[in-house]
Parts: C-alpha cells; structure tokens; sequence
C-alpha cells in the first residue's frame, strides 16, 4: 500500500470518528435539540443575557419548516461545490491543453 494510500485510510477513519463518537459517546443526550446550529446557540445565549434584545432586522425568506431550511441549506452547499469543481476542472483542463499544444508544437530534432 503507498503512503498517499494510508494517509487518505487514516483520515476517513478520523472523518467516521468525529461523525460516531458524539453519538455513541451521548454528548447530546437530556436536550431538546442535541446537536443545533450555531446561529440557535447564539440566540439561546443573547437571549439569556439580555432578554429584551430585539434584533435589528428580520429575515427575507422565513422556511416553513426546519426540513426545508435544511433543504435549501443542502442545495446551496451543492451549489457551491459544482461552481468550485467546474472553477478547478476548467483551471485544469486548460493547464492540461497548454501543455498538449506546446508538446504539440515542439520542433523534433
């Protein structure tokens, strides 16, 4: 097995690691919602501070539902990733035709 091999074996059992042990450890056990976003955290916190904070504005697009909060969540992160993956392949792609035309034109001697 080649070293690139087992370090890419190593950090997927750490990625399962840190997605599985929250959860058999209990770390959100006894709370309503155990594992919130930060934005919910942060408004627990303001709240408890200073409970007549009222915020400065209100949201453009209230979901319905924390199912389709997520949803949307879910579509922007896919989003965002087919824009990066098309920025990287067209970055490569071009690299990789440079390369070819000047291979391509070289003088043989």
């Amino acid at each position: 097995m080649s070293k690139n091999a087992k370090i890419n074996g190593l950090l997927l059992l750490l990625v399962a690691a840190l997605a599985v042990l929250p959860l058999a450890l209990g770390l959100g056990e006894g709370k309503e919602e155990p594992f919130t976003g930060a934005d919910a955290q942060a408004e627990a916190a303001i709240t408890e501070l200073k409970p007549d904070y009222e915020p400065w504005f209100s949201p453009l697009y209230e979901p319905p539902s924390g199912e389709i909060e997520s949803a949307l969540f879910a579509l922007q992160a896919a989003l965002g990733a087919g824009v990066l993956a098309y920025y990287f392949g067209v970055r490569t792609g071009r690299r990789q035709g440079a390369a070819a035309a000047a291979g391509a034109t070289a003088p043989e001697a």
